[in-house]
This record gives structure tokens, C-alpha cells and sequence, in this order.
């Protein structure tokens, strides 16, 4: 559990950071399936990854100026009435048209616009707000953590 935002912060922009590699991978490298991140392209991961930054970004918004987020309970009754896979198909499909200088733009900018929106955030609506504070986790360390294999994968792949 964190105590304070500096901490979180700072864990999640290393957590953040292997992943950048992704974005100066080539086109080629990112459209190609890598059996070793179950069939997932480059590009799927990144999308994957920035899906959920976004929703934490939105969330972040909304917090900054009031004690609830619309995105946030929107986000949980949808996971809990359709499930993981269903909500991922649908914001993957929301994303697919997204050219790879857009993607790459999205990239670079989404994590720090999240960190950014992040500090003006009153502590007691996420650090010291449980719920809120699980969902952010959820949303950047915890899940970039659950993604690492695929990431290493996808790099050695466009290594060889």
C-alpha cells in the first residue's frame, strides 16, 4: 500500500519504462503475432497497455475535480456484468483503425498525462481511497507487471 503519491508515482514511471522500447520498434516488428505473448503483435500490446492508461487518465481527470468518477463505475459494472474479455475485445476493436504515428504519439503522451493528472488529485481521493487506489494499481503497475513476459517476448522477437 502507498502512503503517499510521490511513492506510487515514481514506481509506476519505472514500472512504465521497459515498455517504451515498443515504440521505436519498426512497423514490420509491431504488426508481427509472437507465439511467446500468446499470438499478440507489438502494436496488440501497446494498445493493451494504453486501453487501461486511459481509463486510469480519465478517471484521474475526474477525481481531480470532484470525490467520484463516472469512468471508473462505468468501467466496473461493465467488467462485472460482461467480463475481462468482452470489455478487452471491444476496446481492442475501439482501437485498431489508430495509425502507428498516432499510436506512437498516444504512447509517449497517455502514462505522463496520467502522472501529471495524478498529482493534482487530492491524496484523499486515491492514495488514501482505497478503491481508488486498488483501481489505479490495477490499471498501470499491477498491469504492466502481468504484461512483462509478453513485452520481453515481443522484443526478443523483433531482436532476431
Amino acid at each position: 500500500m502507498y502512503l503517499d503519491a510521490l511513492s506510487f508515482l515514481e514506481d509506476e514511471r519505472d514500472a512504465w519504462r521497459p515498455f517504451e522500447a515498443l515504440a521505436a520498434l519498426s512497423d514490420e516488428d509491431l504488426g508481427r503475432p509472437v507465439e511467446g505473448a500468446h499470438g499478440w503483435t507489438g502494436r496488440d500490446l501497446m494498445v493493451h497497455v494504453l486501453i487501461w492508461v486511459d481509463v486510469a487518465l480519465r478517471t484521474a481527470k475526474e477525481l481531480a475535480i470532484g470525490e467520484t468518477s463516472a469512468t471508473k463505475a462505468a468501467a466496473d459494472a461493465d467488467w462485472d456484468a460482461r467480463g475481462g474479455d468482452a470489455v478487452n475485445a471491444d476496446l481492442h476493436a475501439a482501437w485498431a483503425d489508430v495509425p502507428f504515428d498516432e499510436l506512437r504519439r498516444r504512447f509517449a503522451e497517455l502514462p505522463g498525462e496520467l502522472r501529471g493528472y495524478l498529482t493534482v488529485v487530492p491524496e484523499t481521493r486515491w492514495v488514501k481511497h482505497t478503491d481508488h487506489l486498488n483501481f489505479f494499481l490495477g490499471q498501470t503497475l499491477e498491469h504492466y507487471d502481468e504484461h512483462l513476459a509478453d513485452l520481453d517476448a515481443i522484443l526478443a522477437a523483433a531482436r532476431r
